[in-house]
């Protein structure tokens, strides 16, 4: 199930933590960012390519492309026998902003966006059905733990796909990682 977590002014707990769809997309929405639950209808094949998964969710692709102007997309799948797994945790780790909105749909398993808003930071666990769309020039970052397992839809406004400005802030070792919030929640 989802999960979001509201910390302020570096606050050790969060001030709302929720598994409401609900009230998540409204606490989101209120701040700017889009959140809905989608099914994710496909069931993916073990070794199913990146043009498989897009073949698979093509009714889904036009439907968001159509809403957004997103004319370019590409699946991301990680599983825990990446061989790229650390550096790539690490590269998404580090708190960025891009230049066009960030948008996903999770089609498999899960991962964690960490929203770095003014005084607030967001910490929403993403699972398969989720879709979210953080805006232009929000600061974030990304965890898919040590062992990752999920499978997204990547939608951009430019052809060259993930392209990100570091901040250089370590504000990501200040709060949990995927796994800790996961064993917070139960």
């Amino acid at each position: 199930m989802s999960l979001l977590a509201i910390y302020t002014d570096n606050a050790a707990s969060p001030q709302l933590i929720s598994q409401d769809a609900e009230l998540i997309q409204r606490e989101l929405a209120a701040r700017g960012i889009g959140f809905e639950r989608w099914p994710a209808r496909a069931v993916l094949a073990a070794d199913a390519d990146s043009a498989a998964i897009l073949a698979a969710y093509a009714a889904d692709i036009a439907r968001v492309q159509a809403d957004g102007g997103y004319g370019t997309v590409d699946a991301i799948r990680l599983g825990p026998d990446h061989p790229d797994r650390a550096a790539l945790r690490q590269k998404f780790l580090a708190e960025h902003t891009h230049a066009e909105d960030e948008v996903r749909f999770f089609v498999e398993g899960r991962g964690l966006f960490c929203l770095h808003l003014g005084q607030e930071v967001l910490q929403l666990i993403c699972e398969r059905n989720d879709w979210i769309r953080v805006p232009a020039g929000t600061r974030h970052w990304f965890d898919m733990g040590p062992e990752p397992s999920f499978c997204a839809l990547r939608f951009f406004n430019n052809t060259e796909g993930w392209v990100a400005r570091f901040s250089g802030d370590a504000i990501a070792e200040r709060y949990p990682m995927l796994d800790a919030l996961l064993a917070g929640a139960h």
